[in-house]
This record gives C-alpha cells, structure tokens and sequence, in this order.
C-alpha cells in the first residue's frame, strides 16, 4: 500500500514529471473521454501538480476515437513528447490498435479500455487495468439476474463490436451457469438512430439486459419506454449503460434499472467523498466511471513514485511497482492487481431510483474482491476462446 506520511523523496532538481493522457473528444465517445481528462486534472490539481516530490506535466491527446488516430497520438506522446506514463485510451478498440506498439516502447500504460484479451490470452507486460476487464462486472451482475432475481428467459442487446460482445459473453456464461437462459440476442451498429426494429423482436423474455456505452444508453432507454417495453421487462445493464455521469441525461424511463459497476458516487471511502465533491465543485458534474477511473489511474500513479523513490527513468522498475500496488482508500474501494496486471476489487450492483427528486443509483449489494475470472479456474478459462459475437448462440 502507500504508505501514508511517508517524506516524499528529494528530487526538486529533476525534470517534472510527464503523463500523456490518450482520451477523445469528438463523436459518440466524447462525452466519456471529457470525463477520462476530466478525472486526471482533478486528482493533479488535488496534487498541486506534484507526485512524490516532483512536479506533473499532463499532455492531453484527442484520438477521434478510432483506432489509426489512437495510433498516431501514442506515438507522438512517446517520441515528441517523452511521456513517463500514459494514461487511455477509452475503447477497446483504440487500445489493441496501439498494444503492439506500447510493448515495443515500454512505456507503462495505464488504460480504461476494457478488452478482455488484453490481461488474458494476449497479455501486454507493460499495462495495467484499475477499471475493469469488458466482462469483470456482467459475471456478478448474470449471477444476480439468476439468484436474486430469479430470471429465467432473458434477451441481450448492445453495439455490434468487441466490448458488447465480451459484456454479453459474461452476463450469458454466469446467468446460464445459474440455470437462466439467453434466448435472443440482438446486435445493432454503435451508430444506430433507431432501435425500434430490435425492441420489436423483443417477447416472451423475464428481462432484457443491455450493455450500451457512450450516449446510446440515453437513446435506448428511451425507444424501450415509446414502444411499451418499460414495466413490461425490467431492464439490466452493464457499468457504461447506467453510468452515474448520465443519471442527468435520463428521466422516469430509466428509474428501476439494475446495473453492475465497479464505481459508485455512494462508496463510501474518504477519497471518493474527496473526488465527487472536487467533481462538483470544479465541473458541476455527477462523476462516473470514466473520470473515476483516471482519478485511480492518478493514485496507482502516485504509489509506484512512492515504491520508486519518484525516479522514472527504468521504465521496468516503474510498471514492477505499478503491478504490486495495493490501495484501501481510492474512489472505487479496496484494491489490487492480478499477475496479469489487472485489476481485482468490489462490484457493486445499483438500482436506479428517484429520490428528492434526483435520479440516483442506489447500491444493493456489493460483491466482494471480483477478479477478472469470477468463480472459474483461471487455467480452464483461457483455455477456452475470449467472448465473442457467436460463441455463445442463444438458448431457445
């Protein structure tokens, strides 16, 4: 852990300290990456822009949210900029884009994107996941709609691309492991107006679980409650669905939602009282998972300067210290790392509701210490291909 009133280490004299942050700002993303820099600069200014003693440059670069600008930015914050970490990029996407890349740089990398494969099958020496794998949080939430909410019959519908289908593999394996079953699922394009033409297909089900991200959760949810659907099949949803950052976007359509998260605005930890209300007060904004996220990303930060005595030139000795980390009070609770470099901590699983007023997701259980494998052997799990599209068919 860090270590608390340790004297930070002497190094007034070094060059500051440089944090690339790789976010997006443009397109359906960009609500989430204005988040992601959102979270950074508060943490740092939180810092007075000082890690360890040394003081914090951060260099913001807007990837278009595609995979050739992600690229092109992360090699322009290592080799123009001189980067000592990098922070991002958001989608999943945009990270196996530029992997290959960051192992040949050794650069450590510090990302939100959540591709599964990343910390499994094709694991990258030089990242770490304080987030969440695409699927670390729909393992516990499958296990609940089966358990607690005693479903049965249940129909999936998210983006028809890699984080969807790792969200959707992990609700269907855990929610059928528990006697459920998934009897359609649907897979519309992440740049869809209308989803009026898959809610139609929807019938016969105890509930509908969607795995949405960006602004498209907004649009969803409100197509489901214009065509008849709200009280008819409550609806669950992966952490981006029901993200606290977008309780003010939605109304009465979305109160009753069930979703899984690794972050919450209730959890109650010093640090998190700290960063909402610095959220608040700096932004006017209800922080979720993406400024969380890279407000952790900061402290896992911080602790390897700490481990390291604020020295970065041996890029090894920095991402060994990053891996070892083990934190109490950070936004998101208690937490630590797999030997793959991801992260093990709470998931918490949230209704919606309206309380004075105010849409808030309220907590309803917390499962504990949810490493990226669940309950399964690790060795048998790898063993089997990452979720994908159609490994797993609905069950009719």
């Amino acid at each position: 852990m860090a270590a608390a009133g340790v004297a930070a280490p002497a190094v007034a004299a070094a060059a500051p300290i440089r944090i690339g942050l790789l976010t997006v700002k443009t397109g359906p993303l960009a609500q989430g990456g204005i988040q992601m820099e959102q979270g950074l600069a508060l943490f740092l200014k939180d810092r007075g822009n000082r890690l360890a003693g040394r003081k914090v440059e951060m260099i913001s670069a807007d990837t278009g949210g595609n995979p050739a600008g992600a690229k092109t930015k992360a090699q322009e914050l290592v080799e123009r900029d001189n980067v000592d970490f990098i922070v991002g990029p958001l989608a999943a996407f945009e990270l196996l884009a530029i992997t290959d890349y960051i192992a040949q740089a050794k650069v450590p990398l510090l990302s939100l994107a959540a591709a599964d494969d990343m910390t499994q099958r094709k694991p990258n020496p030089w990242f770490l996941r304080a987030s969440a794998t695409s699927s670390q949080a729909c393992h516990p939430l499958g296990d609940y709609a089966a358990k607690e909410m005693k479903l049965k019959r249940m129909a999936t519908i998210t983006e028809d691309f890699a984080f969807g289908y790792e969200q959707a593999g992990g609700f269907q394996r855990t929610f059928q492991d528990n006697g459920g079953a998934i009897v359609l699922k649907l897979w519309p394009p992440f740049v869809t107006a209308d989803y009026t033409p898959y809610l139609a297909q929807i019938q016969d089900v105890d509930g509908v679980w969607n795995g949405f991200a960006g602004s498209n959760p907004i649009k969803f949810m409100r197509q489901y409650a214009d065509v008849g659907l709200k009280g008819k099949y409550p609806v669950l949803g992966g952490w981006t669905a029901y993200d606290d950052a977008l309780l003010k976007s939605f109304g009465d359509e979305a109160v009753g939602a069930i979703s899984a998260h690794w972050y919450s605005v209730n959890v109650a930890t010093d640090s998190n009282k700290k960063f909402v209300a610095g959220m608040q007060k700096e932004y006017e904004v209800l922080p979720g998972g993406y400024s969380a996220g890279c407000y952790v990303n900061g402290m896992c930060i911080e602790a390897a300067l700490m481990k390291t005595g604020a020295k970065t030139d041996d890029k090894q000795a920095l991402i060994d210290a990053l891996r070892a980390i083990s934190l109490s009070d950070t936004p998101r609770g208690p937490f630590h790392f797999d030997h793959f470099g991801n992260v093990i901590g709470n998931i918490f699983i949230r209704r919606l509701e309206r309380k004075d007023g105010k849409l808030v997701n309220t907590i309803i259980k917390t499962y504990p210490d949810v490493g990226q494998f669940w309950t399964y052997d690790e060795k048998k799990y790898l063993a089997t291909p990452v979720y994908s599209r159609d490994a797993a068919p609905a069950k009719i």
